[in-house]
């Protein structure tokens, strides 16, 4: 079975539908997301409706909580609005109505499914917890460090560094997906991994990259007034600052 692993959408709905279509052309029949979907650019209600709609298994990122968490505070909320370090936040929070506020607070931290008898292991940052970075320069030491107590997975999925890569440490093959909606290596171009199972194993994996309607993006930026977001930053596939 192939499977496309995507992560870091970040409010990016052209590049959403892109990967999505993307992956099931090159054949994917099941789609998880590792977290970070509805914050970070113009469009949250959209990605997260559209992978309800498609009932796409997905995690809590790191700003998913963050959103949660101001979304419950009203007092937290108000003085968000009034700082440039949270107002993307904020501005979010705001767009979000009942139905995908409770779709992102019912999500799980990490997702174990068995994919073509393969055990998998879908997080946001690292087993660590949903800040935690794994990166290509990973170690069998570094790798056992990350797991903790826990059993090594066929494959371990993540994303939030926004870096992809595929990399087979310890027996296990480790998924960096990148970023769906906001690369930052250099790359403008969107990035999912797509992986096959069988026999209880990763048979192969690799990095997809897709480009996607930038000027679509770029637009919509514009007429949703988000001074937070440097368009710059899009069309070269690296990241300065911002939320």
């Amino acid at each position: 079975m192939k499977v496309a692993f995507i992560s870091d959408v970040h409010a990016n709905f052209p590049a959403l539908a892109a990967a999505l279509t993307t992956a099931r052309r090159l054949g994917a029949t099941r789609v998880f997301a590792a977290g970070d979907v509805a914050a970070g650019g113009p469009h949250p209600a959209e990605c997260v409706r559209l992978l309800m709609s498609q009932q796409i298994p997905c995690i809590r990122g790191n700003l998913e909580n963050k959103l949660l968490e101001l979304a419950a505070n009203a007092r937290a909320l108000k003085k968000a609005k009034e700082k440039n370090k949270t107002a993307a936040l904020a501005w979010t929070v705001a767009q979000l109505g009942r139905a995908e506020l409770d779709w992102l607070a019912a999500l799980p931290a990490e997702l174990t499914p068995a994919l073509g008898g393969a055990p998998v292991l879908v997080v946001h940052g690292s087993p660590l917890g949903d800040t935690d970075y794994v990166f290509a320069s990973i170690t069998a030491d570094g790798l056992r460090a990350k797991l903790a107590d826990r059993r090594p997975p066929a494959a371990l999925v993540c994303g939030h560094s926004h870096v992809p890569f595929v990399k087979s440490v310890a027996g296990v093959r480790v998924i960096n997906c990148g970023a769906v909606g906001r690369p930052v290596d250099g790359d403008p171009r969107g990035s999912f991994a797509l992986a096959e199972f069988a026999g209880g194993r990763v048979a192969a994996a690799r990095i997809v990259r897709f480009a996607y309607p930038l000027d679509n993006l770029l637009a919509d930026l514009d007429r949703a007034g988000l001074p937070f977001f440097d368009k710059d930053e899009y069309r070269r596939g690296v990241k300065r600052k911002g939320p």
